[in-house]
């Protein structure tokens, strides 16, 4: 009896120690395996294509595709269940369309190929796809990367005062939100609220001026209104002040961009202070062209206690054009095209307030 289970011992031990053996290859088996790599330049449909193919030896791989948030010429094209094999790990690519690629592991059952382009990437120059073996041309299944010579970017028309009346002879001061030391809010991708307030206001002194108006800016450069070091009511009444000395000033205006701990917040809003009916109308109108040009989210022209609106002698408005924590709406605020649209809003709410739209 001893010696039965002495034998059953042993051939299990001998079974498990050759399962033991056979299971990583076994395991193995099971990735994709990158064992073939090949680029070429081909024209498609008018562009220039940088062909990029990669040779596997099991079909259906499965992969995602993002773009590298701090590098934007890179794309990363991450494979699940796979493993290099005879492939090399880096590639020099030809330089017009795609300067290198490598693939490195990322953990022990995937793959990352990173593909370094020579322009931003962009949805409309590049794409990822498969393809089946192709027996006739001696090739495998392949994960295909196609970098594209990028679509050229239409031509924006030059921002006139075309349509912009009643201004003429006025006189009006634009507020752009913070600067200098006082960045405002930072949008996800690092976009500062202080530059996109002086872009815009920019814009609309151009177009303001253009249709005959005067017009005062609290500042026309990155910097502190009152100066380095100021407590926020020094710097809030340096704006102030800027309209309250200027002769015959008749409307201030402050431009911001909205911000909140939730990055979903989104949309439009303008404020004037409590009771002020000529701020209110200005307000009112101005919000009205904001949302017809911007096409977001209606937040409504509200009352609020802000600094510049209280203490402005003159009918006075505080715009926010969107949120700039909201990862959409940062990328519209960089915008030119959102912010000529924007800026033409603001002069044309600003041209209905004094005609007595």
């Amino acid at each position: 009896m001893v010696f039965l289970f002495q034998r059953f011992f042993l051939v299990c031990s001998l079974f498990l120690l050759i399962f033991s053996l056979a299971a990583p290859q076994a395991y193995a088996a099971r990735l994709h395996e990158i064992h073939d790599l090949q680029t070429q330049v081909i024209e498609e449909n008018g562009r220039a294509v940088l062909r990029i193919e990669i040779g596997m030896n099991r079909e259906d791989i499965s992969y995602t595709v993002q773009k590298d948030p701090a590098k934007p010429k890179h794309l990363i094209v991450a494979l699940q269940d796979a493993q290099i094999g005879a492939a090399p790990k880096d590639v020099t690519l030809d330089g017009a369309l795609g300067r290198f690629m490598t693939l490195r592991p990322a953990g022990q059952r995937h793959v990352e190929i990173m593909v370094a382009f020579a322009s931003d990437v962009d949805e409309q120059n590049y794409a990822v796809y498969t393809l089946p073996a192709d027996r006739s041309a001696k090739k495998p299944y392949r994960l295909v990367i196609d970098v594209m010579t990028p679509v050229a970017a239409p031509v924006p028309e030059p921002l006139t005062a075309d349509g912009i009346e009643g201004v003429a002879g006025h006189t009006i001061v634009l507020d752009p939100g913070h600067g200098g030391s006082d960045s405002g809010a930072v949008g996800p991708s690092g976009v500062r609220e202080k530059d996109v307030a002086l872009q815009v206001a920019k814009k609309v002194q151009r177009l303001l001026e253009g249709a005959g108006a005067h017009v005062v800016m609290t500042r026309t450069t990155d910097r502190d209104v009152y100066g380095p070091n100021a407590t926020s009511g020094q710097e809030l009444q340096a704006r102030v002040d800027v309209a309250e000395r200027t002769p015959g000033a008749e409307l201030f205006l402050s431009i911001h961009c909205n911000a909140f701990s939730n990055p979903a917040a989104n949309g439009t809003e303008t404020y004037s202070y409590y009771d002020s009916v000529e701020g209110g109308r200005l307000a009112f109108l101005l919000q009205k062209e904001l949302l017809e040009a911007g096409g977001l989210r209606d937040r409504g022209t509200k009352e609020a206690n802000f600094y510049v609106l209280k203490h402005s002698s003159i009918p006075a408005s505080l715009v926010e054009l969107a949120f700039i924590s909201n990862e959409r709406e940062e990328a519209l605020l960089t915008s030119d095209d959102f912010q000529d649209k924007m800026a033409f809003a603001i002069a044309k709410g600003l041209s209905r307030f004094f005609i007595g739209g």
